[in-house]
């Protein structure tokens, strides 16, 4: 069978095209623009195309005859009637979003689903379930939306038990799937495009949960959603004081990795405190608080409690001597969090502002640059709006030499500060 991927360069379409190669398939696919996501699956032997037309896709079938089309959520935001679904209609050709090729695979292979969902902390959290699973000799599959040292975005295992999934609630994604177990890792508000309310956006995670046969979850989500414990909850105390056993950088990984920890020892009965001296050694992952350079950091935190718990790490590391290069992710979103913007930075001992990155606007609102995002800061005069040019670099250099720690909260993707960066310090 052969599956085409449409919005291959996504963190969550290309790590799934990865899977479906090593599941057995034959799999293609195609993005609008080329990135670093594009160049890693190509290293892996996944044909993928810059460029997306119906004289495209046509061309490609006549070669080789596709089966079936899965396409990201941003395809068909960006545009409903985007190129490959319209070639899919004339061509009796199947055409759906990626849930449903996973929910086929996981049918078809028999393997539990361990799901991990949240407003902020999900990758990492990812990460650390399919790390530590490892780590104990617990063969799994996975799909994850970043790089780690510890193996492809994307592997499929046919021997395996579980699936690691991080369940995306943006399109509702993570309501298309009844895991076995899930794993919470923290609920805010976001995607208001999505989600017109705060009640709505808590309503499909009480959904969710309600389709799960076993959560884990923090005590604050539990009240948070008013959830009513029916025995298949295991609900985390907020002030834990096992927390501060686990050796990792930041409150946040500490808190991410207690969940893993409680949700590991569920499927595994190893004794809590084994589990604890292992994820003490995870290696973390990439565009989480990676270090770019000596003292330059890029991390893709864009909501304000994911920019608070970058933030937070940077200071247990550096004390005050932290200066931010901030890449709004939408404009969108920025109009969204700016009574966030406000104090955000108030503890930070510099401020760069880059252009947002662009992508699925609302075009009615009005264009929030680098000055204005600076405006609405309660520190303005600590604010510089930025380029990704030559200056911003003497910048950064300047600060990092001087022995600052430079965080870059960057949305990562084609044309990004992240990307800029990558090429500016490469190694």
């Amino acid at each position: 069978m052969h599956i085409f991927f449409c919005g291959i360069g996504g963190t969550g379409i290309g790590p799934l095209a990865m899977i479906a190669k090593e599941a057995g398939y034959d799999v293609s696919g195609t993005d609008k623009q080329d990135s670093q996501y594009i160049q890693y699956l190509r290293k892996h032997g996944i044909e993928s195309y810059i460029g997306q037309s119906y004289e495209a896709i046509e061309n490609l079938h006549k070669t080789k005859p596709i089966d079936w089309v899965v396409y990201s959520s941003a395809v068909a935001i960006e545009d409903p009637n985007f190129p490959e679904k319209k070639f899919c209609e004339d061509n009796q050709i199947k055409c759906t979003k990626r849930d449903d090729f996973l929910n086929h695979l996981l049918q078809e292979k028999n393997q539990k689903l361990i799901a991990i969902a949240g407003t902020h902390g999900k990758t990492t959290t990812t990460a650390m379930t399919i790390w530590l699973l490892k780590y104990i000799d617990i063969t799994v599959s996975y799909t994850l939306g970043a790089k780690t040292s510890f193996g492809n975005m994307g592997h499929f295992n046919p021997d395996s038990e579980y699936f690691i999934y991080e369940a995306d609630e943006f399109d509702r994604n993570f309501l298309s799937f009844n895991p076995y177990m899930s794993i919470i890792s923290g609920v805010d508000y976001d995607h208001p495009d999505i989600y017109p309310t705060r009640e709505d956006y808590e309503q499909a995670f009480r959904n969710f949960i309600g389709q799960s046969r076993w959560t884990v979850l923090w005590g604050s989500d539990f009240d948070r959603l008013k959830l009513e414990d029916q025995g298949h909850f295991n609900i985390l105390s907020d002030s834990d004081t096992n927390l501060q056993k686990i050796n990792l950088l930041g409150e946040v990984n500490r808190r991410d990795a207690w969940l893993v920890i409680q949700a590991v020892n569920e499927i595994s009965g190893i004794p809590i405190e084994d589990l604890i001296a292992h994820m003490s050694h995870f290696p973390g992952i990439s565009r989480r608080f990676e270090e770019i350079a000596p003292n330059l950091y890029s991390d893709y935190a864009h909501t304000p409690e994911k920019i608070r718990g970058a933030i937070q790490i940077a200071k247990e590391k550096a004390a005050n001597n932290v200066v931010v290069v901030y890449e709004g992710l939408h404009n969108t979103r920025q109009h969204f969090i700016k009574k966030d913007l406000e104090h955000l930075f108030d503890d930070i001992k510099k401020l760069y502002i880059v252009p947002s990155y662009l992508a699925r606007e609302d075009k009615s609102l009005e264009l929030l640059t680098p000055d204005k995002l600076i405006a609405l800061t309660s520190q303005p005069e600590k604010g510089a709006p930025s380029t990704l040019d030559e200056i911003l670099k003497k910048n950064i250099d300047d600060h990092c030499n001087n022995g600052d720690l430079v965080l870059c909260l960057t949305a990562g993707g084609g044309g990004s500060l992240d990307e800029w960066l990558r090429k500016e310090y490469k190694k």
